[in-house]
Parts: C-alpha cells; sequence; structure tokens
C-alpha cells in the first residue's frame, strides 16, 4: 500500500472551463506538496460531447505537469457514478484513503490542510466514514473549527478504505426498510429534505446519484461525517453544463463573490468528542425546511400563473368563437 503522499482524486468530463478553475484552486492550496494528484477522464457519452472532452483532456495535460499528476483516461463512458466510485476504490485500495474532488469545485486554499489534519486525527475512529468539505450557508459558531453530523456529502470530501468498504450498489431492502415512517423520517432529518425520494428514483433508474447510495449506507449502520463549520468548497455548476446541476441554486451556498479566505482556525480547533452535534444538527434541519418552503412557495406562485394563463386563453378563445356565431 502506497501510503507517503494522500491521493487527490480529480474527476472530469466535458467541461474545460470548470476543469481549469478546479486545477487553479488545487494549485492555490497549502500542503499540496503532501499529496499526489490523479485525474479521471470519463469517455464521451455520445459524439456531441467528444468536442468538449477532448478539449477538456486537453486542459488537464496542460496542467499535469505542474502538479506531476497521473492522468487516466477512460475509452469509453462510465457516466459520474460508475466513474466516482471505481476511482475512488482505486485509490482506497492502494493508498488507504483518498480527497475526492469533481471538476466543477472550487476549494479554499486551507482545504487539503483540513482534509489531511481530519484525515490522520480520525483515521482509526470505525464510526467516522467521511471528512466533508462542504457546509450549506448555515451560521454555525466560530468554535470548533468542524463537527459531526449524521450525513455525508458529495462536493469535496474525503475517506479512507475502511469506510469506503461500506459503499454498496445493492440497497434492494432500503424501501423495505424506509417504508417506516420512523426510518424515513430519520432519514430526512426530521423531513427536511426528501432523501428518501432521491433513493427512491435512484432504484428506479430515475437519477445517476452514486451520493444517495453513498448517504443510505453510512446512514444504515449510524456513521457519523465531519464537517466544516464554514463551507471550504464553492461549487460552480449550477450554470446547466453537468449531470445534475439543472437550475442555478443560489440558496445551496453562498455567492462566487462571498467565498472568501481564510476560513478556520488554525491550529484547526476539532470537536472535543465524536459524537453528533445536535445544535449544529438543529441549524442544519431549520435551513432546509426553509429552503423547501420557499422553493415550494415559488413553485405555488409559478403554478397558478400558469392556470391563470390557461384560463384567459380559454376565455379568449371562448369570446373569439361566441363573435363568430
Amino acid at each position: 500500500m502506497e501510503t507517503s503522499t494522500t491521493p487527490i482524486a480529480l474527476f472530469a468530463y466535458n467541461r474545460p472551463d470548470h476543469t481549469k478553475s478546479a486545477l487553479s484552486a488545487l494549485a492555490r492550496c497549502e500542503r499540496l506538496a503532501d499529496c499526489h494528484l490523479v485525474i479521471y477522464c470519463d469517455g464521451p457519452k455520445n459524439t456531441d460531447h467528444e468536442a468538449g472532452v477532448a478539449s477538456t483532456r486537453q486542459v488537464v495535460k496542460d496542467w499535469a505537469a505542474q502538479f506531476e499528476a497521473q492522468i487516466v483516461e477512460r475509452p469509453e463512458n462510465l457516466g459520474l457514478a460508475r466513474s466516482i466510485v471505481t476511482g475512488v476504490a482505486e485509490q482506497c485500495q492502494k493508498c488507504g484513503r483518498v480527497i475526492v474532488v469533481e471538476d466543477d469545485l472550487v476549494v479554499s486554499p486551507d482545504f487539503l490542510d483540513y482534509m489531511l489534519q481530519a484525515l490522520d486525527r480520525y483515521n482509526d475512529y470505525p464510526n467516522v466514514y467521511q471528512i466533508s468539505g462542504f457546509m450549506f450557508p448555515v451560521e454555525h459558531p466560530a468554535c470548533p473549527d468542524a463537527f459531526f453530523l449524521p450525513l455525508t456529502t458529495t462536493w469535496g470530501w474525503a475517506t479512507w478504505e475502511r469506510a469506503w468498504c461500506a459503499f454498496t450498489w445493492d440497497a434492494g431492502t432500503a424501501m423495505q426498510r424506509l417504508a417506516d415512517p420512523r426510518v424515513s423520517r430519520q432519514f430526512d432529518l426530521d423531513g427536511s429534505f426528501p432523501y428518501t425520494t432521491m433513493l427512491r428514483q435512484r432504484l428506479e433508474a430515475r437519477n445517476d446519484s452514486w451520493g444517495i447510495l453513498w448517504w443510505y449506507s453510512v446512514f444504515n449502520i449510524n456513521g457519523l461525517v465531519l464537517h466544516p463549520r464554514q463551507s471550504l468548497v464553492w461549487n460552480g455548476g449550477f450554470d446547466n453544463s453537468g449531470i445534475h446541476s439543472g437550475a442555478p441554486s443560489d440558496t445551496m451556498q453562498s455567492s462566487r463573490e462571498a467565498f472568501s479566505y481564510p476560513r478556520l482556525g488554525n491550529p484547526l480547533r476539532f470537536p472535543q468528542e465524536v459524537v453528533v452535534d445536535q445544535a449544529a444538527l438543529a441549524r442544519l434541519k431549520s435551513y432546509l425546511r426553509l429552503r423547501s418552503s420557499r422553493r415550494r412557495g415559488v413553485m405555488g406562485i409559478l403554478r397558478r400563473l400558469e392556470c391563470t394563463l390557461v384560463e384567459r386563453v380559454a376565455s379568449t378563445h371562448g369570446r373569439s368563437r361566441g363573435g363568430e356565431k
């Protein structure tokens, strides 16, 4: 097993500009020398994507020398889920742990230092399954710099081989377990986010989310995840350029302009106990509920507007027909 440096697995596809931003941010990170970069480039899904894939691979090659990076060019399209899952498993098997970044993420300069310190500190805690670099725009106290929540994330994270072994593609019994309202409510963070619906859609092949499978895997064994009090990651993919990046989501994170540095203390102040921070969890649930209610409100307004337009069109059509008689 290779253990001298920690691998950073960067996953890229057909977005050259995003990939360039992700690499530029990593280049500014402290402790980059303590890591080695492996860039996974997925193959084109169809002919329409070939030009974007080729441009992205050229960006990767242009930057590879600066990072002394290893490039893995997939000859065929694995898709988002298979690409990440196989790459993470490969690096965990080789090095025992991995830091994971996707091509639309911009990380802060202290992102790697936070990840490396946390990976070292919680390496031997069997109930800690992930280190998250992302935090929703929720105000948390200035100390500690991180806390534990019963929730995984997918925007800039890290894990160990002993934890990643819990991941499974086979969640066939999940819906049976989640049929219990008490279990599904816990999985949905007391109803604050529709994770059960996301998992059902994944099992019905209506989305390609590996993240919801990972969350269920960790949930199923009561695992914990370390989260920073302020996000060390900004997602630039809400521009219709990615697989799951349809509409802009300015309430999921701070604006690009507000994403400033540095974020956390030096040295980092970790939680005193490896237990769920109930106060932080309550704040997150409140935020997610508020966000959900606002979205429902907006959708309700749009539906009412649509009904009004339909009624007006029908009314106008009726008057026109009446005038013809």
